[in-house]
């Protein structure tokens, strides 16, 4: 099976289930995170530009845009099948240029390329893990946990 076959096989696979939009995320996250951290990258070694003036807009600010649109809009008209396709991607867009910058929001400075920096990379992974195992539990469970919990609760519910 070639990659583009199995690529296909599995977003389709996604679709049916209803857990796309996960997939959708952790992986627009994980594509996101090593764009930005390649263009820090070649920043620093100046082989691409870096922001000049007098104030720096750090890749958390449109992360943290891209965070309120796609909640907001994928929230309010989840119901179309266009929202539910682009605004995951964009929410994990967001998420990664959040992440990335974890270290600023800890230590209210730009410390980026210190030792601290270290636990952006850190949060990274272990959103990543959480993403991953949500996808895999979701998958066993095929959202049936949270069908049989809601059913339970109008039940119990209904009966009191």
């Amino acid at each position: 099976m070639n990659i583009p076959k199995f690529i296909l096989k599995t977003l389709k696979k996604a679709d049916d289930s209803k857990r796309l939009s996960q997939l959708l995320i952790l992986t627009s996250f994980l594509i996101t995170f090593s764009i930005i951290r390649l263009v820090t990258h070649l920043q620093k070694a100046h082989l691409i530009p870096n922001q000049n003036g007098p104030f720096h807009i750090h890749h958390m600010v449109p992360g943290i845009i891209s965070l309120l649109i796609s909640g907001y809009i994928g929230l309010s008209f989840w119901k179309h099948k266009k929202v539910r396709f682009y605004m995951p991607i964009l929410f994990g867009i967001g998420a990664a240029l959040t992440i990335d910058e974890f270290a600023l929001w800890l230590f209210l400075k730009d410390v980026y390329w210190e030792k601290q920096g270290r636990d952006s990379v850190d949060a990274v992974i272990i959103v990543t893990v959480i993403l991953s195992l949500i996808y895999i539990v979701s998958a066993v469970h095929d959202h049936n946990l949270f069908k049989n919990t809601k059913k339970r609760v109008n039940k119990s519910i209904l009966h009191h």
